[in-house]
């Protein structure tokens, strides 16, 4: 087992909980990020901002086995996701390039997809975004392996879980996607993403060989006005009293194939919607109320 340090860049919600799982295994894991305030033993803070070439300098000074760049914008602009997502990750490449790891494990998005036919799509799906954050992202990924270090992309669904409730927050608010909408939801919960990014960076301490790519997504794409009814009658809403209203959506309509990373021997924590907003739900439902 290669005993340098793993480094996670941009470590926010997905990389910490990635963090505690490598450190439990016995790895030690340092998380880069513009405020380190959040981050706790046993991860040890890097604070630097990847968007600033000076702040980082020190990371040329160090050697890690692999990289986890799981960078996120903070804001929904093509200035922001350029900053961060490509040159940023330009930046970081550069200063890792004297003492290269063993591989960058890049987290990227379904959003790289075009199609909108409610077909089936997998790792070697043709990719021609026309939305900014899918072009941007796609030309991170090329930027990424391109490089001469061994790297792998990982393109994540729609992420949901405590503190992602967009969702449930619309339905509790009475609103809820057209009848007639057949747009296909591709999900994943975010101990699940964590959990594929500590599965393949222990794949690969193991001598497994790992692809360049990975579709991380639950087992079951579901259209989306069905999870919504599912979750109203979850929380005992009366579907018939909401208001159809569409909901913005960048994803496009396709279906996410995960059975690479199925055959790579990833197990998921919450297999499809159901368990994985079931446990939320039940989360919820033990929190005290705070309105009495």
């Amino acid at each position: 087992m290669d005993d340098r340090p793993i480094l996670i860049v941009g470590c926010g919600d997905v990389g910490q909980q990635a963090a505690n799982l490598l450190a439990d295994t016995g790895c030690e894991v340092f998380g880069l990020r513009r405020y380190v305030d959040g981050l706790t033993p046993p991860i040890k803070p890097i604070q630097a901002d990847i968007t600033n070439p000076a702040s980082l300098t020190d990371l040329a000074d160090m050697t890690f086995s692999q990289v986890l760049v799981t960078t996120a914008a903070g804001d929904y602009s093509e200035q922001r996701y350029r900053a961060v997502y490509v040159d940023g990750l330009a930046n970081v490449l550069e200063c890792l390039q004297p003492r290269p790891p063993r591989r960058v494990i890049l987290t990227s998005s379904t959003s790289v997809y075009h199609q909108n036919d409610g077909g089936w799509v997998d790792e070697d799906s043709a990719t021609a975004p026309t939305g900014f954050a899918g072009r941007l992202m796609l030309e991170a990924e090329a930027l990424l392996l391109a490089a001469p270090i061994p790297a792998t992309v990982v393109r994540f669904g729609g992420i949901y879980g405590p503190g992602r409730d967009r969702l449930l927050n619309r339905l509790r608010q009475g609103h809820i996607v057209p009848r007639g909408a057949g747009h296909y939801s591709n999900r994943i919960h975010s101990a699940d993403c964590a959990a594929v990014l500590a599965h393949l960076v222990a794949a690969e301490q193991r001598g497994q060989a790992l692809h360049r790519c990975y579709l991380a997504v639950d087992c079951a794409p579901t259209p989306l006005r069905q999870i919504c009814e599912w979750l109203a009658r979850a929380m005992d809403l009366d579907v018939a009293a909401m208001s159809e209203e569409p909901l913005p959506l960048r994803g496009g309509n396709k279906r996410c194939s995960n059975r690479r990373l199925l055959d790579s021997g990833y197990r998921f924590i919450y297999p499809d919607y159901r368990a994985g907003f079931g446990s939320l739900l039940q989360s919820d439902a033990r929190q005290p109320d705070r309105t009495t």
